[in-house]
């Protein structure tokens, strides 16, 4: 059975992809992931306001040191001694990259253009694989232009392309209005793939206390449509790499992906909640299905059921919207 795809340019052994996770900020976690099948990796992100409030802070150490008596200044640590989170971050991709024999993607969130180019100059210089720019940007200031939002991504990768030699993917949210336009500019600009979708992890309202409070819900398996419709609707019209990401937690979730023309599957709630184990699971799940089904490789699954060649392509836009809701029945132990 010949599992064997292409992403962002890396030839893997098969689509299954633990995604940007705490699982990779340690070692044995990523080994056992590796072990259960993982064909890559991609790490959790580096975030550039974190950098800043490190540089921030560092800045006040050494304002501190510099004017207080010699007597207090040596119970204050050295600023130099404080590696920052990219340094700890750099280094954990060196340490990834030398115990494992994956690929190692590195996932960057920047908020200025100037923070993404730097920072992807020293992942790269670090080792890794390929880049990934995580785009998670709120579009709150209501005086913006769709088409602001939208260059914005188009400056960030152009001007990443242009100064580091990796493969480059980005990952985006579901929210822009001419999603399928984005991409074709996003692969005009130069990168190798994109990711879809970044979960915005949306705040709650804790009526108790009545204070705003941040909980962390993981993605369930019907989150994994959206990803699925847009897997059909972009293959087949652009070249680059296409990665489902949210809401893959079996391997049924998988096969669907693959199915409507995913390149590979990202895994990352199901690992957190079965373990790598669950990713073992899912790699024989998809086997079986082929052998089954008569598959000799995912090459020959993949996009077979996408929009160009689905035997019902409307259903992936609007054509049965109406139907769906006029088919709909309510439970009738509920409504009598």
């Amino acid at each position: 059975m010949d599992l064997s795809t292409q992403y962002l340019g890396l030839a893997l052994k098969s689509p299954f992809v633990p995604s940007s996770s705490p699982l990779s900020k340690r070692l044995d976690p990523a080994r056992q992931l590796e072990d259960a099948g993982a064909a890559a990796i991609v790490m959790y992100s580096l975030f550039e306001e974190a950098i800043e409030a490190d540089e921030r802070l560092a800045a006040q150490l050494a304002l501190q040191q510099d004017i207080g008596s010699a007597e207090a200044s040596s119970y204050l640590p050295m600023h130099q001694e404080f590696p920052s989170q990219r340094d700890e971050y750099l280094e954990q991709l060196r340490r990834l990259k030398a115990a494992l024999d994956i690929p190692v993607i590195a996932s960057l969130n920047g908020t200025t253009r100037g923070g993404w180019v730097r920072h992807a100059r020293a992942i790269e210089a670090a080792g890794a694989d390929a880049l990934e720019l995580n785009i998670y940007y709120i579009a709150a200031d209501f005086t913006e232009p769709p088409a602001a939002v939208e260059q914005r991504v188009i400056d960030i990768l152009t001007e990443t392309v242009a100064q580091v030699s990796l493969p480059i993917g980005v990952k985006l949210s579901p929210y822009y209005s001419a999603l399928g336009h984005l991409v074709t500019r996003i692969e005009a600009a130069g990168a190798a793939g994109v990711a879809l979708f970044n979960r915005f992890y949306q705040p709650d309202i804790d009526t108790g206390n009545l204070d705003v409070s941040q909980v962390m819900h993981l993605s369930g398996s019907k989150d994994a449509l959206l990803a699925m419709r847009w897997m059909a609707l972009l293959r087949g019209r652009v070249n680059l790499s296409l990665a489902a990401t949210g809401g893959v937690h079996t391997a049924e979730d998988a096969l669907k992906m693959l199915l409507c023309g995913a390149d590979v599957t990202y895994l990352c709630s199901t690992l957190l909640l079965n373990g790598p184990g669950q990713l073992s699971r899912i790699h024989d799940g998809v086997v079986d299905w082929m052998e089954r089904h008569e598959y000799a490789s995912v090459g020959d699954l993949r996009g077979s059921l996408s929009q160009q060649h689905s035997p019902d392509p409307a259903a992936f836009e609007r054509g049965n919207y109406l139907q769906m809701l006029s088919n709909y029945e309510p439970p009738k132990s509920v409504w009598r």
